[in-house]
């Protein structure tokens, strides 16, 4: 049988998940969010040596909290992790949140990327974040743009412009894993000089350019990087409809770095901050330990998929330090890819 998308291939197919996406192009940079119609699991894992992160200690398998009302990627470095703080204060406001006696107390884990270098805007007085934030979770919903946008509006890889990406995979008993990622890597999605995408063995129907797979490489040992800026980092969620602990969370974030390895090289480097959020919603029954490694399987490959359509779909803007993969390779994508 031949591996489906969810209907948007996007992280929403996971019933009951919604994403907002907020971003000032002057400033070249956003934020994005990922809430729910209710609580939902988490865990969270760390590769990169750089990370940025808010909240990621109470998603340890010991921690009293199980559940998170919200998790938000960001650009802006620490000062994005405020990004957070507009989405609590947002989520307050409608009465979401740990319930400490009569008080509510929004769980909003949060993980920035590093954009201060990309040409933007960034002689501002009051941190643009918070508001970024709120404006994100006030534009959530099933259906969402990727490409330049959110978090990944002012994301760059070596070579060429990141961005924002998103896929989902249904598998055969109809659980949907989806991830959701900011790519804004030290190294590169694409092969070499050429259009060809690491990820592209993983490719469903076209979705970025249906080129496959390279048919030159370079030297490993030569690979691209921008490691002389110091600006790079990605992170990223995956998510399932399947019944999980915040332990299988944990597990099924460790087992989605592969895709960030399948997509990105080099990645998980001391000059990344590569982190992945898992999300669980619960709707549908616990996999047993066979399930759980199909999940994570899963989570790998829409994971790298994720990745390679953030790249496939940014757009190129006046001033960027690297161009497009559309504006360098666009005329070389199969049509509908």
């Amino acid at each position: 049988m031949k591996t489906q998308t969810g209907a948007r291939n996007l992280i929403t197919d996971v019933a009951g998940l919604r994403v907002g996406n907020a971003q000032d192009v002057g400033l070249r940079s956003g934020t994005t969010v990922l809430v729910a119609d209710a609580p939902f699991t988490a865990g969270v894992h760390v590769m990169g040596g750089a990370p940025g992160t808010r909240e990621t200690d109470l998603l340890s398998p010991d921690r009293v909290v199980e559940q998170v009302d919200a998790l938000v990627l960001s650009g802006g470095s620490a000062f994005g992790l405020d990004a957070a703080s507009g989405v609590a204060d947002g989520l307050r406001d409608i009465g979401r949140g740990f319930a400490v006696g009569d008080v509510r107390v929004p769980i909003v884990p949060g993980a920035i990327l590093f954009d201060l270098l990309n040409g933007g805007d960034k002689d501002w007085c009051d941190n643009p974040y918070k508001a970024l934030g709120r404006a994100a979770l006030a534009a959530a919903s099933d259906a969402f743009e990727i490409g330049s946008t959110g978090a990944g509006t002012g994301a760059t890889t070596a070579t060429l412009k990141g961005g924002l990406g998103s896929a989902s995979v249904v598998l055969p008993d109809g659980t949907v894993v989806g991830a959701l990622v900011a790519v804004n890597a030290l190294g590169s999605a694409t092969v070499g000089d050429g259009p060809a995408f690491w990820a592209a063995p993983f490719e469903i129907d076209a979705e970025f350019g249906g080129l496959g797979p390279a048919t030159h490489h370079p030297d490993p040992m030569t690979a691209s990087t921008k490691l002389a800026q110091h600006a790079n980092t990605t992170i990223g969620i995956v998510a399932t409809d399947a019944t999980l602990t915040q332990a299988q969370c944990t597990r099924l974030a460790t087992a989605a770095h592969d895709g960030f390895a399948r997509a990105l090289v080099p990645s998980h480097t001391l000059m990344d901050g590569d982190l992945i959020f898992a999300a669980a919603t619960g709707t549908r029954p616990a996999p047993d330990p066979a399930g759980q490694v199909l999940l994570g399987h899963a989570a790998a490959g829409v994971m790298a998929r994720a990745i390679a359509r953030a790249v496939f779909s940014a757009r190129s803007l006046p001033g960027d330090p690297v161009g497009s993969w559309q504006q360098r390779f666009g005329g070389t994508a199969c049509a509908g890819g």
